[in-house]
Protein backbone atom coordinates (compact mmCIF):
# COMPACT_ATOMS: atom_id res chain seq x y z
CA UNK A 1 0.00 0.00 0.00
CA UNK A 2 1.61 3.69 -1.04
CA UNK A 3 1.99 5.49 1.81
CA UNK A 4 0.09 8.91 1.47
CA UNK A 5 2.74 11.97 2.19
CA UNK A 6 1.47 14.67 4.54
CA UNK A 7 3.27 18.35 4.16
CA UNK A 8 0.79 19.97 6.81
CA UNK A 9 4.16 20.21 9.10
CA UNK A 10 5.28 23.12 6.31
CA UNK A 11 2.46 25.33 7.81
CA UNK A 12 4.66 25.16 10.88
CA UNK A 13 7.89 26.31 8.85
CA UNK A 14 5.93 28.97 6.83
CA UNK A 15 5.75 31.47 9.68
CA UNK A 16 9.89 31.39 9.73
CA UNK A 17 10.46 31.71 6.35
CA UNK A 18 8.15 34.50 6.60
CA UNK A 19 10.29 36.49 9.14
CA UNK A 20 13.44 35.17 6.99
CA UNK A 21 12.15 36.86 3.75
CA UNK A 22 11.31 39.77 5.70
CA UNK A 23 14.80 40.65 7.69
CA UNK A 24 17.13 39.02 5.30
CA UNK A 25 16.16 38.42 1.63
CA UNK A 26 14.25 41.87 1.40
CA UNK A 27 17.21 43.53 2.38
CA UNK A 28 19.48 41.84 0.33
CA UNK A 29 17.65 42.74 -2.94
CA UNK A 30 17.75 45.90 -1.96
CA UNK A 31 21.33 45.95 -1.68
CA UNK A 32 21.35 44.69 -5.17
CA UNK A 33 19.14 46.96 -6.30
CA UNK A 34 21.62 50.13 -5.62
CA UNK A 35 24.73 47.83 -6.59
CA UNK A 36 23.21 48.14 -10.14
CA UNK A 37 21.90 51.78 -10.45
CA UNK A 38 23.22 54.82 -9.79
CA UNK A 39 20.72 57.91 -8.17
CA UNK A 40 21.30 62.05 -7.56
CA UNK A 41 18.87 62.01 -4.64
CA UNK A 42 14.94 62.61 -5.37
CA UNK A 43 14.12 58.83 -5.54
CA UNK A 44 15.60 59.07 -8.93
CA UNK A 45 17.55 56.38 -10.26
CA UNK A 46 19.46 55.41 -13.31
CA UNK A 47 21.04 51.82 -14.38
CA UNK A 48 24.69 51.48 -13.77
CA UNK A 49 24.88 47.59 -14.31
CA UNK A 50 28.03 45.90 -13.48
CA UNK A 51 30.10 49.48 -13.30
CA UNK A 52 30.19 49.36 -9.57
CA UNK A 53 30.88 46.30 -9.11
CA UNK A 54 34.07 47.17 -11.58
CA UNK A 55 35.23 50.06 -9.76
CA UNK A 56 35.34 48.26 -6.45
CA UNK A 57 37.19 45.29 -7.45
CA UNK A 58 39.60 47.47 -9.37
CA UNK A 59 40.10 50.25 -6.00
CA UNK A 60 43.23 49.61 -4.52
CA UNK A 61 41.47 50.99 -1.23
CA UNK A 62 39.07 47.62 -1.55
CA UNK A 63 42.34 45.45 -1.82
CA UNK A 64 43.81 47.16 1.05
CA UNK A 65 41.06 46.61 3.43
CA UNK A 66 40.55 43.05 2.21
CA UNK A 67 44.33 42.42 2.87
CA UNK A 68 44.02 43.88 6.77
CA UNK A 69 40.50 41.55 7.41
CA UNK A 70 42.24 38.25 5.70
CA UNK A 71 45.57 38.89 7.86
CA UNK A 72 43.58 39.82 11.33
CA UNK A 73 41.24 36.68 10.65
CA UNK A 74 44.33 34.60 10.33
CA UNK A 75 45.86 36.16 13.24
CA UNK A 76 43.08 35.41 15.11
CA UNK A 77 42.54 32.23 14.23
CA UNK A 78 46.00 31.16 14.86
CA UNK A 79 45.83 32.09 18.31
CA UNK A 80 41.76 31.69 19.40
CA UNK A 81 41.44 27.98 18.11
CA UNK A 82 45.47 26.20 19.53
CA UNK A 83 44.49 28.64 23.11
CA UNK A 84 40.98 27.50 23.10
CA UNK A 85 42.08 23.90 23.19
CA UNK A 86 44.99 24.03 25.74
CA UNK A 87 42.37 25.84 28.07
CA UNK A 88 40.34 23.01 27.26
CA UNK A 89 42.34 20.42 28.30
CA UNK A 90 43.34 21.98 31.35
CA UNK A 91 39.79 22.76 32.61
CA UNK A 92 38.66 20.10 35.37
CA UNK A 93 35.71 17.36 34.59
CA UNK A 94 34.75 17.13 38.16
CA UNK A 95 33.98 18.68 41.12
CA UNK A 96 33.06 22.06 42.16
CA UNK A 97 36.31 23.70 39.66
CA UNK A 98 33.68 22.70 36.92
CA UNK A 99 31.10 25.15 37.58
CA UNK A 100 33.12 27.94 38.23
CA UNK A 101 35.33 27.88 35.16
CA UNK A 102 32.24 27.40 32.88
CA UNK A 103 31.08 30.71 34.30
CA UNK A 104 34.37 32.47 34.20
CA UNK A 105 34.95 31.08 30.65
CA UNK A 106 31.37 32.41 29.77
CA UNK A 107 31.49 36.11 30.94
CA UNK A 108 33.32 37.68 28.39
CA UNK A 109 30.64 36.46 25.84
CA UNK A 110 27.96 38.37 27.84
CA UNK A 111 29.53 41.77 27.40
CA UNK A 112 27.92 43.60 24.55
CA UNK A 113 30.42 44.45 21.75
CA UNK A 114 30.63 47.95 21.92
CA UNK A 115 31.01 47.65 25.86
CA UNK A 116 34.10 45.87 24.93
CA UNK A 117 34.92 48.43 22.96
CA UNK A 118 34.65 50.98 25.36
CA UNK A 119 36.56 48.84 28.13
CA UNK A 120 39.73 48.61 25.68
CA UNK A 121 39.38 51.90 24.78
CA UNK A 122 39.32 53.11 28.60
CA UNK A 123 42.12 50.24 29.51
CA UNK A 124 44.90 51.31 26.91
CA UNK A 125 44.68 54.84 27.41
CA UNK A 126 48.12 56.52 28.20
CA UNK A 127 46.61 58.92 31.01
CA UNK A 128 43.69 57.10 32.60
CA UNK A 129 43.82 53.22 31.72
CA UNK A 130 45.75 50.53 33.65
CA UNK A 131 47.28 49.16 30.83
CA UNK A 132 48.61 52.35 29.04
CA UNK A 133 49.71 53.87 32.14
CA UNK A 134 51.16 50.85 33.71
CA UNK A 135 53.31 50.19 30.31
CA UNK A 136 53.95 53.93 29.62
CA UNK A 137 55.48 54.16 33.89
CA UNK A 138 57.50 50.56 32.83
CA UNK A 139 59.35 52.58 29.72
CA UNK A 140 57.50 51.24 26.95
CA UNK A 141 56.04 53.75 24.33
CA UNK A 142 52.89 52.20 23.79
CA UNK A 143 49.78 54.07 22.50
CA UNK A 144 47.41 52.78 20.06
CA UNK A 145 46.15 55.94 18.95
CA UNK A 146 49.18 56.70 16.79
CA UNK A 147 51.27 53.75 16.11
CA UNK A 148 49.91 51.44 13.82
CA UNK A 149 50.98 48.09 15.28
CA UNK A 150 50.18 49.29 18.94
CA UNK A 151 46.41 49.64 17.18
CA UNK A 152 46.86 45.72 16.11
CA UNK A 153 48.58 44.44 18.99
CA UNK A 154 44.93 45.99 20.75
CA UNK A 155 42.75 45.35 18.35
CA UNK A 156 44.16 41.55 18.67
CA UNK A 157 44.52 41.05 21.90
CA UNK A 158 41.07 42.14 22.68
CA UNK A 159 38.85 40.14 20.15
CA UNK A 160 41.25 36.88 22.01
CA UNK A 161 40.02 37.97 25.57
CA UNK A 162 36.47 38.24 24.34
CA UNK A 163 35.67 35.20 21.84
CA UNK A 164 38.48 32.31 22.91
CA UNK A 165 35.38 31.12 25.56
CA UNK A 166 34.09 30.67 22.59
CA UNK A 167 36.42 27.99 21.54
CA UNK A 168 37.04 26.65 25.20
CA UNK A 169 33.32 26.01 25.53
CA UNK A 170 32.46 24.29 22.18
CA UNK A 171 35.88 21.80 22.81
CA UNK A 172 35.23 21.27 26.26
CA UNK A 173 31.48 20.17 25.45
CA UNK A 174 33.45 17.89 23.15
CA UNK A 175 35.89 16.59 25.45
CA UNK A 176 33.64 15.37 28.33
CA UNK A 177 31.46 13.92 25.76
CA UNK A 178 34.57 11.63 25.19
CA UNK A 179 33.49 7.83 27.18
CA UNK A 180 35.99 7.46 30.06
CA UNK A 181 36.22 3.55 28.51
CA UNK A 182 38.45 5.23 25.85
CA UNK A 183 41.05 6.72 28.47
CA UNK A 184 40.74 3.63 30.37
CA UNK A 185 42.17 1.73 27.35
CA UNK A 186 45.08 4.25 26.51
CA UNK A 187 46.03 3.77 30.31
CA UNK A 188 45.85 -0.14 29.80
CA UNK A 189 48.15 0.52 26.39
CA UNK A 190 50.63 2.76 28.46
CA UNK A 191 49.84 5.90 25.75
CA UNK A 192 51.26 9.44 26.93
CA UNK A 193 49.71 12.03 27.13
CA UNK A 194 50.39 13.51 23.52
CA UNK A 195 49.09 10.14 22.01
CA UNK A 196 45.84 10.05 24.05
CA UNK A 197 45.31 14.31 22.73
CA UNK A 198 46.26 12.69 19.09
CA UNK A 199 44.34 9.77 18.77
CA UNK A 200 41.41 10.00 21.59
CA UNK A 201 40.81 13.87 22.08
CA UNK A 202 41.34 15.52 18.40
CA UNK A 203 39.63 13.22 16.51
CA UNK A 204 36.79 13.20 19.01
CA UNK A 205 36.74 17.18 18.64
CA UNK A 206 36.76 17.58 15.23
CA UNK A 207 33.13 18.20 15.04
CA UNK A 208 33.51 21.01 17.29
CA UNK A 209 36.62 22.68 15.77
CA UNK A 210 35.16 22.43 12.48
CA UNK A 211 32.12 24.41 14.54
CA UNK A 212 34.13 26.79 16.17
CA UNK A 213 36.24 27.73 13.07
CA UNK A 214 33.53 28.36 11.26
CA UNK A 215 32.06 30.80 13.66
CA UNK A 216 35.01 32.35 14.48
CA UNK A 217 36.20 32.98 10.94
CA UNK A 218 32.81 34.55 10.18
CA UNK A 219 32.62 36.99 13.07
CA UNK A 220 36.22 37.96 12.88
CA UNK A 221 35.54 38.17 9.30
CA UNK A 222 32.75 40.60 10.14
CA UNK A 223 33.92 42.15 12.94
CA UNK A 224 33.21 46.04 12.89
CA UNK A 225 32.07 47.39 16.56
CA UNK A 226 34.87 46.87 18.89
CA UNK A 227 37.46 48.18 16.55
CA UNK A 228 35.52 50.86 15.73
CA UNK A 229 34.99 52.02 18.93
CA UNK A 230 38.56 51.21 20.01
CA UNK A 231 40.37 53.16 17.55
CA UNK A 232 37.81 54.56 14.54
CA UNK A 233 39.49 52.23 11.78
CA UNK A 234 43.11 54.21 12.83
CA UNK A 235 45.62 55.07 13.27
CA UNK A 236 45.04 56.44 9.59
CA UNK A 237 43.58 53.55 7.78
CA UNK A 238 45.74 50.94 9.91
CA UNK A 239 43.02 48.93 11.19
CA UNK A 240 39.90 49.91 8.57
CA UNK A 241 38.64 46.59 7.89
CA UNK A 242 36.17 45.45 5.04
CA UNK A 243 33.33 46.47 7.60
CA UNK A 244 34.60 49.67 8.46
CA UNK A 245 35.83 50.74 5.42
CA UNK A 246 32.37 50.21 3.75
CA UNK A 247 30.55 52.13 6.72
CA UNK A 248 32.86 55.00 6.20
CA UNK A 249 31.75 54.55 1.95
CA UNK A 250 28.02 54.11 2.58
CA UNK A 251 27.31 56.28 5.66
CA UNK A 252 30.44 59.03 5.49
CA UNK A 253 30.53 59.15 1.49
CA UNK A 254 27.29 58.47 1.33
CA UNK A 255 28.25 56.51 -2.32
CA UNK A 256 25.47 53.69 -1.88
CA UNK A 257 25.99 52.36 -5.15
CA UNK A 258 29.81 51.52 -4.61
CA UNK A 259 28.96 50.80 -1.35
CA UNK A 260 26.05 48.57 -2.10
CA UNK A 261 28.44 46.48 -4.47
CA UNK A 262 31.21 46.32 -1.76
CA UNK A 263 28.84 44.90 0.84
CA UNK A 264 27.94 41.95 -1.98
CA UNK A 265 31.48 41.39 -2.89
CA UNK A 266 31.79 40.84 0.72
CA UNK A 267 28.96 38.40 1.35
CA UNK A 268 29.86 36.17 -1.49
CA UNK A 269 33.46 36.63 0.31
CA UNK A 270 32.20 35.43 3.62
CA UNK A 271 30.13 32.80 1.70
CA UNK A 272 32.87 31.02 -0.34
CA UNK A 273 35.67 30.95 1.91
CA UNK A 274 32.81 29.52 4.71
CA UNK A 275 32.22 26.61 2.44
CA UNK A 276 35.92 25.99 1.41
CA UNK A 277 36.26 25.60 5.17
CA UNK A 278 33.78 23.63 5.45
CA UNK A 279 34.34 21.24 2.92
CA UNK A 280 37.82 20.77 3.88
CA UNK A 281 37.35 20.11 7.50
CA UNK A 282 34.37 17.57 6.69
CA UNK A 283 37.02 15.53 4.17
CA UNK A 284 39.39 15.64 6.63
CA UNK A 285 37.16 14.03 9.04
CA UNK A 286 35.93 11.38 6.92
CA UNK A 287 39.62 10.23 5.76
CA UNK A 288 40.10 9.93 9.49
Amino acid sequence: MEKTQNNKAWLFVLPVLVLVAFSAVIPLMTVVNYSVQDTFGNNVFFWAGLEWYVQVLESERFHAALWRQFLFTGIILSIQIPLGVAVALAMPRKGWGVPVCLVLMALPLLIPWNVVGTIWQIFGRVDIGLLGHTLFNLGIDYNYTQDPLDAWITVVVMDVWHWTSLVVLLCYAGLVSIPEAYYQAAKIDGASRWAVFRYIQLPKMHRVLLIAVLLRFMDSFMIYTEPFVVTGGGPGSATSFLSIDLVKMAIGQFDLGPAAAMSIIYFLIILAVSYVFYTVMTNVGRER
